[in-house]
């Protein structure tokens, strides 16, 4: 197992925002977080970061337990988080914030890495001096997951990815993660866009309140009617 969490507890002050949570992700293997808001997902990636400290429970990420770690320790150890909104630095230019991704490695590999980036992603590589403002919400978002991939993740953690792209954005992004997935990246992912997640992903689970309600194989929680109209919306 890559990632296994056990018993996850998030409180902000009185509130308990993630109540007992339990899974696990494999090697290579897509997982999905559902559930509507206030449910509990974004708590969840963000404790698994280290960016909120975890309340109970432990989490074992690579064999080893990470539970009481920083995040810097963390994402040296391969787990990287893409967060809600992005967040990437507006006012840098688009290859400074892919080098800001490559910060805590030491390898001789970076500009190789950068490169490829570009390669792949050639509106980036054309606005590389450009500051990252300049770019569209759906080449924010490719810059956020390559800025992830500079840290040459073990696994990929993205939260609400989708958020405010158009259609056809949407679109390239999980193509995008589905080419990722056939490269050997294994990706948490937790994500509005319910059909697409699940098409996506191999297993899924479902928060409520911060609980886990359900869990199964992407199948079998896209082709349950109580799911879909209580927790995994009309889509």
């Amino acid at each position: 197992m890559l990632l296994e969490v056990q018993g996850l507890q998030v409180r902000y002050g009185r509130t308990h925002a993630v109540r007992n949570v339990s899974f696990g992700v494999q090697q290579g293997e897509v997982v999905t977080i559902l559930g509507s808001n206030g449910a509990g997902k974004t708590s969840s990636l963000r404790c698994l970061q280290g960016l909120i400290p975890c309340a109970g429970g432990n989490v074992y990420f690579d064999g080893n337990e990470i539970t009481s770690i920083s995040a810097a320790q963390r994402l040296r150890r391969g787990l990287v988080l893409v967060p809600e909104g992005r967040l990437i630095a507006i006012s840098l230019t688009v290859h400074e914030n892919l080098q800001m991704g490559a910060f805590c490695r030491d390898d001789r590999d970076v500009a190789g890495d950068i490169k490829a980036i570009y390669e792949r992603f050639p509106n980036l590589g054309a606005r590389r001096d450009m500051v990252a403002s300049v770019l569209s919400g759906g080449e924010q978002q490719m810059l956020a997951i390559s800025r992830a991939l500079l840290a040459r993740p073990k696994l990929m953690m993205l939260d609400e990815p989708s958020l405010g792209l158009s259609p056809l954005m949407v679109e390239r992004l999980f193509d995008l993660l589905a080419a990722l997935h056939q490269e050997g990246l294994s990706i948490l992912i937790v994500e509005q866009n319910t059909s697409m997640a699940l098409e996506l992903a191999s297993r899924g689970l479902v928060l409520e309140l911060g609980q886990l309600v359900a869990a199964g194989t992407a199948q079998e929680l896209a082709s349950d009617d109580r799911l879909a109209s209580a927790y995994l919306g009309s889509q």
